[in-house]
């Protein structure tokens, strides 16, 4: 299992399209250099909803138009969707997959619509979290064999009685709910809504002090404001997640990956071949993440920020 999710949505075209020209003025009366609409070079991104993905697409977009030279459309949309999306040419890339072998079987290995795109360079983990002040004061409270002990500290309005285990977004998939279950926990599984409202509830316990159990994710740049440590869970074998309803193990390590439609890898040019070489750290994601969802510059401020102090590493993905 890994961090894959299904969507509540019916259909993958109801999204939010932001394109990132002049807005729906008349381009060709624009200073834009994209203002000759037949020769416009043109390339649509899927934006996930979390911030790390948003800082990807940030960065690519940002050396796309100001190095390259092209005009940058981004499609905000869930993952199951954008694999439709990007099997139809609706959209070309697609920069952080945390891992769809059904996707990836029939996309790329039976239909061949889809494209490998290699690796982005950095490995994601979901876990279950407490924050490391109330670890300070029950330290056997990472063992998962002693969450029982302490589901009184968690219990909230939303959770029955129960201790809460707060997940993010209901279209997240997760395996919480069969964990819950299997491990026979006191506990109850609570979606915030979002991410962002995920973050604004650690935010506020992590403010006054308070316990709290929480679904979360590496990397993710809000451990650096609010230091967290995982509960150990039963530990991930390979296999052990194949039947959802009998999951009683950890979480996996995903290398996170990038995928393009074919058409669009053959004969996307430049474009193509920078989005393949297209590679970073962790760190670089924390780093641009941050500021866009703590210091609120916006993606291409945050974007530029980094790029003009990281020339050596963008530079290699045009080479």
């Amino acid at each position: 299992m890994v961090r894959t999710r299904t969507t509540m949505m019916t259909a993958a075209l109801a999204v939010l399209v932001l394109t990132t020209g002049c807005g729906a003025a008349d381009m060709t009366k624009q200073a834009s250099p994209f203002a000759g609409a037949q020769g416009a070079k043109t390339v649509t991104l899927s934006v996930p909803s979390w911030v790390g993905a948003q800082a990807n697409v940030a960065v690519a977009q940002y050396v796309l138009e100001h190095k390259l030279g092209y005009r940058v459309d981004t499609v905000q949309i869930d993952e199951v969707p954008a694999w439709d999306a990007l099997s139809q040419g609706r959209i070309d890339a697609l920069l952080e997959d945390w891992g769809h072998p059904d996707q990836e079987k029939r996309y790329v290995d039976d239909k061949k619509t889809i494209a490998r795109g290699g690796g982005l360079g950095v490995t994601g983990h979901i876990g279950w979290f407490v924050p490391t002040y109330l670890v300070k004061q029950h330290p056997d409270i990472t063992d998962w064999r002693n969450l029982d002990k302490y589901a009184h500290l968690f219990r909230t309005a939303e959770s029955g009685g129960k201790g809460q285990l707060m997940d993010g977004s209901p279209s997240y998939v997760t395996n919480d709910k069969a964990l819950v279950n299997n491990l026979k926990l006191d506990y109850q599984v609570v979606f915030a809504g979002s991410e962002a409202a995920q973050i604004t509830q650690i935010r506020q316990f992590a403010k006054e002090h308070k316990p709290f159990l929480t679904y979360w994710y590496a990397p993710q740049w809000l451990f650096k404001k609010v230091p967290m440590t995982e509960v150990k869970l039963p530990p991930y074998k390979e296999g052990c997640d194949e039947d959802a309803a009998k999951i009683t193990c950890a979480y996996p390590h995903t290398p996170l990956q990038k995928y393009l439609n074919a058409g669009f890898a053959k004969d996307g040019g430049k474009a193509a071949a920078f989005l393949k070489k297209f590679r970073w750290s962790t760190e670089d994601q924390n780093q641009v993440a941050l500021l866009i969802a703590d210091r609120k510059l916006t993606p291409e401020q945050a974007a530029k920020k980094w790029v003009d102090s990281h020339p050596s590493t963008w530079r290699a993905w045009l080479s």
